[in-house]
Order: C-alpha cells, then structure tokens, then sequence
C-alpha cells in the first residue's frame, strides 16, 4: 500500500508542475498587465512613458517569459504570492482565511451528500420499480439537471425571502460568533450544495448496486439459502461501492465550481467569491493565487480518491 501511494504521489509531481504553467499562462495571455490597474483617470495625467517603463521594470514584467515564470514559481514555492491590489492584504494570509471558510461550505455539503444519497442509492436499487424508487429517481433528475445558481436563487427566495426560516446571507450575523449562529447561516447552503451533488451520487450508487445484484456470485449466494442482509453487506455493497468512490472524487471540481456561484449568491466569504471579486477587478495575484490552490485541491482529491479506491478494491495496488 506504502509504494502505491508513493507512485500516486510521484505521478502527480509532473501534473503539478503543467498546472503552475498553465495558471502563469492563463494570466500572461490576459489583456493588460498590473501597470494597467495603476492607471486611472486620476493618476493618468502624472503617469509618464518614462515613469510606466520604470515600473513594469520594478515588476520584472520586461523579463523573458521564461524568467517570469521561474521567478513567480520560486516565490510562490516560498508561500509568497504577493499582494491583493484591491485588499492590499497578502494574498497567502487573504487566500488561507477565504480557504477555511470554503472547506466548511463545500466539506458539509460534501458530507450530506454522501450520508443521504448513497443510503438512498442503496434503498431504490433494493426496492426496484416501487412506489419509492420512482420518485427518489424522478426527484434526482430534477437536482441533476438544475445548475446551482438557479437551486440557489430559488432557495433563497423561499426559506429565506418568504418564510425568514433562515438568513439570506453572510457566514455569521454581527456582533455573533456562536457556533449555532455558523449553523444557521450555513444549513441553506451546504443542503443546496448537498442536493445537487447527492441526487448524482444517488443514481449512481442505484445503478452500481443493481448491477452487482445481478451477478452470478449474488444470486449463487442467495440460492444457497444465505440471508439476504448478509448477501448485501458481504458481497454486493462492497463492489458496488468501487465506481461510486470514483463518482465522488470526480465530483469535487463540479462542487468547487457550485461553491463559487452558492458563495456569491448567498454573500458566504470563500475562497469562490474572492475568486470571482477578483476576476471583476483583475486582481491578477489573487487569480493566480486562487487558481493554483483550486487545482492542487482537485488534484489532492483525486489522490485521496485513488487511495480510497485501493482500499475498497485491494486490486488496484497490485496492478
């Protein structure tokens, strides 16, 4: 298990190191550059040619493309990714605090997702055709197909809006810091975020265990007179958890990507909506900051997905 993790991880070395080209280059072929952002209507009229020349020299943005790089990937490995233009914060301290609140969001309604779509999964592929299994099926199209910020919008307005059940917005109410006050800002969200993503988990689990179910070794089991409880924990629930493990781990980008809408929707201080705030005002060290850190979370993900796979299929490590 120890040299399959390590193989994992030297694999993803090479990957890492494309993604920091990638997030340098997506930021380089962007009109402007951070001179740019310093040039307003107010401070046009003192900024000379000379005085934008000295600058973009003081940036090192004259440099080579290739010596950029080298010297924004030696700084970022040292933590250091700069300052927020519109903060005028560090983006390492700024990106750290925003990170924590993401994790809280996305993490609860990771776990809700999980806790209430598997079981279900599991429920409707044992009752096939029932009453039960029609509308948990019919109910999971509809959160499939729905985007998150339309979910949002309409979640909103209902319990929010309409029936003050819960807050429209923020991660804390002012002048509170109770952790039932987290509690009561973060049920709408992380539930929206859970539907979303357990209706999916739902149907997968459903179709991974009725095909597991109709296995030769699960009806030899069955005929053999063994219990049926028995037949499920020991022999279908297992193999049927392999490609739903997949399923999860696959689906963490598409729940960072509803992060970001349900973050912005609902006010909630995450990484999601610094990312966004920071698109609109082109603040290129927070961009690259957050794109480098969304990925090596997806790609840490995908590790810990594969790790998991090894563990429900002992396998995987062997081959």
């Amino acid at each position: 298990m120890g040299r399959y993790i390590l193989r994992r991880l030297l694999i993803n070395i090479p990957i890492l190191f494309v993604i920091t080209i990638i997030v340098f280059l997506l930021v380089e072929i962007a009109p402007g550059d951070m001179v740019d952002f310093f040039i307003t209507e107010e401070t046009e009229a003192f900024l000379t040619p000379e005085a934008l020349e000295e600058m973009r020299d003081r940036f090192g943005l004259n440099d080579p493309l290739p010596v950029r790089y080298f010297k924004w990937l030696g700084r970022t490995l040292q933590g250091d990714f700069g300052f927020s233009y519109i903060q005028s914060y560090p983006v390492g301290a700024l990106l750290l605090q925003r990170l924590q609140n993401s994790a809280i969001l996305t993490g609860t309604g990771m776990l809700i997702a999980i806790v209430v779509g598997v079981p279900l999964g599991i429920i409707t592929a044992l009752r096939q055709y029932s009453t039960l299994d029609f509308t948990l099926t019919g109910l999971s199209f509809v959160g499939m197909s729905m985007p998150a910020f339309i979910s949002g919008i309409i979640g909103l307005y209902i319990f929010a809006v309409q029936l003050h059940w819960v807050p429209a917005g923020g991660m804390t109410t002012p002048g509170r810091t109770s952790t039932l006050d987290l509690l009561h800002h973060l049920i709408l969200p992380a539930t929206i975020l859970a539907l979303i993503h357990g209706a999916r988990f739902m149907r997968y689990t459903r179709f991974s265990m009725l095909e597991v179910l109709n296995q030769d070794y699960v009806v030899t089991a069955t005929a053999k007179g063994m219990r049926r409880l028995i037949v499920i924990n020991r022999h279908a629930l297992r193999n049927a958890l392999i490609p739903v493990v997949t399923v999860i781990g696959l689906s963490v980008s598409n729940i960072v990507a509803g992060a970001v809408f349900l973050e912005t929707i609902f006010s909630w201080p995450g990484i999601g909506r610094l990312y966004y705030n920071a698109v609109i005002s082109q603040d290129y060290p927070v961009i690259m900051a957050a794109n480098l850190v969304i990925a090596v979370a997806v790609l840490a993900t995908n590790l810990i997905t594969d790790i998991a796979y090894a563990v429900v299929d002992p396998r995987v490590r062997y081959e």
